[in-house]
């Protein structure tokens, strides 16, 4: 990218090094890469008939001279319908829009042909930047109308990320400006605007001006939008103010344009093995798969190679030694980021950021809300306009699960979620069927900034609910995997956060403890419910389950781990399943997450005791009594075979013996301790294989006194942490004698 020199050369249309037509005609077509063409297209014959067409049109455009009659002039005609045809089916090259540009605005054509040529300047790779500023010249002289003048600004502003740069663009800021009072053009031109604004265009004559729009316009999306952008550049300059929630801000500049785009670019792609894209002159072809890679990718210039080298070898020792901006093309290694990080272009292709590494560094450290105000505007765009399921007949499936995949990758990178995905997925959650794009749509869930709970209520739990409880065992484990992700997420926010509150992040989040504590909770609770109604409609399948506590285990050490005054049980619908399950995984599981609910509040307890001055957020009495209900029935079950007897929950195991003796199982009371229950009778037939390898009565009855004390080192050496740890700290508080009682009770 090219310096300025001073401050009015940007204004200059320098073509030295674009390709002119002339002499490109005149030399002949010497490409580097025809002779390759030749040999690996099958339909050369048919391509070089193209260009030979293309080449005889733009040579008519460039003579025009009078205003040409489109109804009484067959060449005309011709011309033009190639002209469409060949930018329908392949794009144009760079070097065409120069001479299409400026026929359409020069007034020599009718308003119904320089429509037609406007509607036709799609891309095949790049757009030159000089070819948009001699277009923009012609809007000085007002040759053309202003219905072509507003179609120009349409077209610029969906093409803006295929122009090769942007400083002389940039230069042309305040002609720009001056458009505003055009009210027919004014949410084109503050779109534009909003794409080009850096901080030295925020002036206060600009935002008097927009203010004094604002009072004769009233309170308009597309001004709210630039203002907004100014106030982010400028606190102190704009005092007004404006709504904080990222919305829509512009119209759909788009027009024909952005379908056709995309299906020249889907074309190239299906026929890249066969054909080759139509280039003229020098120009280089890129790779641009869909919009959304063209601005993940910052395009490269389309100047000559060595020119460029050598203004950059010029301009290298300037750009580390003053306060110039540095452009984000020039920038490859981490060092080149901590020597410019304070004078940094960013692109004006926000879309670069989510794939660059550094600017994401950039990011980090530098807390620019104009960085993701723009990001979000961009991101929160093309997620709505390309999402597979609100476009009935979207063929890019795969690449828009690629964009997704991008977006969350960025976020992981970040450590927090973009509010424009989150917009995003409370308007697509309740049309989304589940199944397209699932695991990249909830991995975005999983970042979801924190918010009020009515608000996720409405748009995040009852639409997800709905699929839950209506899909595949498969999409419940998913949805509970995201679900912990995000609770872990905002934990990680509020352990990072907790000792900075002056951090710009914090404020913008406007997120209290007692705010975010009851959010937390009113998650746990939602997952709760959703865990409990979810194992009636499986019949408890293991691999459920493991889901469900896998989410607990967060939840049980929030207190310790980060330092959330928030502790909730599980509810009975899932603590009795999984202290009853046929599978030990699951039991030493729930062992585990009681042993740490103990360690927590243990600490919470003790807390309380220590602190002189009254805390603000207190366990109440209702976890303890919980707590304790459930040790008493896990006790009851796995060690004192006591649980139909004392287990006190309202929902536990407490049976009459009367009632127990008709199931007919004779040793019943013992039926669930660590010898007998499901989920460990097959330790306890290895454990009697290796113990009495003569007996094959597997009499369980011999596990009592000393058998029944090296049976618990069996246990724990097969690798069951979660039982070791909460019977050594529920249970092995009772003398040696105790053991042998309670080994003496299983006979």
């Amino acid at each position: 990218m090219q310096r300025r020199q001073t401050p009015k050369q940007p204004l200059q249309v320098h073509r030295k090094k674009q390709t002119d037509l002339s002499a490109w005609r005149k030399g002949g077509r010497i490409d580097p890469e025809k002779s390759v063409q030749n040999h690996q297209s099958p339909n050369n014959q048919k391509n070089d008939s193209k260009q030979d067409s293309l080449e005889q049109a733009l040579s008519y455009f460039e003579k025009v001279q009078d205003r040409v009659s489109l109804k009484k002039n067959n060449v005309l005609q011709k011309h033009l319908t190639t002209v469409e045809s060949i930018a329908l089916q392949r794009g144009l090259p760079p070097e065409g829009f120069d001479v299409l540009l400026n026929v359409a605005l020069s007034g020599k054509l009718s308003d119904t042909v320089n429509t037609r040529l406007l509607k036709s300047l799609i891309p095949a790779s790049v757009i030159p930047e000089t070819s948009v500023v001699s277009s923009v010249s012609w809007l000085c002289v007002s040759k053309c109308s202003s219905n072509i003048q507003l179609l120009f600004l349409r077209w610029l502003i969906t093409v803006f990320d295929f122009i090769d740069h942007k400083e002389r663009l940039h230069a042309l800021y305040g002609f720009f400006f001056s458009f505003l009072q055009d009210e027919k053009m004014c949410p084109y031109v503050c779109h534009l605007l909003y794409l080009l604004t850096r901080k030295e265009n925020v002036k206060p004559f600009r935002i008097r001006r927009l203010l004094d729009l604002q009072a004769k316009m009233g309170m308009q999306s597309h001004l709210q939008a630039l203002l907004s952008l100014y106030k982010l550049f400028c606190p102190e300059l704009v005092t007004i103010t404006l709504p904080g929630k990222t919305k829509t801000y512009f119209k759909d500049s788009e027009g024909p344009w952005k379908a056709t785009i995309n299906t020249v670019r889907q074309r190239k792609q299906e026929n890249s093995l066969v054909s080759q894209p139509l280039f003229l002159g020098t120009a280089q072809p890129q790779s641009r798969k869909r919009k959304w890679n063209t601005q993940l990718i910052i395009p490269a210039s389309s100047t000559n190679k060595n020119n460029l080298e050598e203004d950059r070898e010029k301009q290298r020792v300037d750009f580390y030694g003053t306060n110039e901006s540095f452009p984000v093309e020039q920038l490859q290694t981490f060092s080149q980021l901590l020597q410019n990080i304070h004078h940094l272009e960013f692109p004006s292709q926000m879309g670069s950021v989510l794939t660059n590494p550094l600017l994401l560094h950039y990011m980090n450290c530098i807390k620019d809300e104009s960085i993701y105000l723009r990001l979000y505007y961009w991101m929160g765009q093309t997620l709505q306009e390309e999402c597979t399921w609100y476009v009935a007949d979207n063929k890019q499936y795969e690449e828009f699960k690629d964009f997704l995949e991008t977006v969350y990758k960025a976020e992981c990178f970040l450590q927090e979620g973009f509010s424009s995905c989150e917009e995003f997925l409370y308007k697509s959650l309740p049309l989304w069927d589940g199944f397209c794009c699932r695991s990249q749509i909830l991995r975005l869930v999983s970042w979801i900034p924190l918010s009020s709970f009515s608000e996720m209520k409405s748009h995040l739990y009852d639409p997800l609910a709905q699929l839950f409880f209506t899909s595949s065992l498969y999409f419940k484990c998913s949805v509970l995997e995201s679900l912990k992700e995000l609770l872990q997420n905002w934990l990680n926010w509020h352990i990072i956060h907790l000792d900075s509150e002056s951090d710009s992040q914090a404020h913008s989040l406007n997120t209290t403890l007692s705010g975010l504590v009851n959010v937390v909770a009113e998650l746990i609770d939602f997952v709760g419910w959703i865990s409990t109604v979810a194992l009636r409609l499986e019949n408890n399948p293991t691999f459920l389950l493991y889901f469900i506590l896998d989410f607990y285990e967060t939840v049980c050490d929030m207190y310790l781990r980060y330092n959330l005054p928030l502790l909730i049980m599980p509810p009975a619908g899932v603590f009795y399943p999984a202290l009853l399950s046929m599978d030990s995984v699951s039991l030493n599981q729930l062992c585990y997450i009681m042993y740490r609910y103990r360690t927590n509040l243990v600490a919470a307890k003790e807390n309380e005791l220590s602190k002189k001055k009254i805390l603000q957020f207190k366990f109440s009495s209702q976890t303890y009594q919980e707590y304790n209900q459930y040790i008493i029935a896990m006790v009851g079950c796995l060690w004192t075979s006591s649980a139909f007897q004392k287990d006190i929950h309202p929902q536990g195991l407490c049976m009459d013996d009367e009632l127990l003796k008709k199931t007919t199982v004779q040793e019943f009371k013992t039926s669930f301790n660590i010898v007998y229950h499901p989920a460990m009778m097959g330790y306890a037939v290895l454990f009697l294989q290796q113990a009495w390898p003569d007996d094959t009565t597997f009499n369980f009855s011999l596990i009592k006194g000393k058998k029944w004390n090296w049976y618990l080192e069996y246990l724990y050496a097969q690798g069951l942490k979660g039982l070791k740890v909460f019977i050594e700290s529920s249970i092995n508080r009772v003398s040696q004698a105790s053991h042998s009682k309670a080994g003496n009770m299983q006979a």
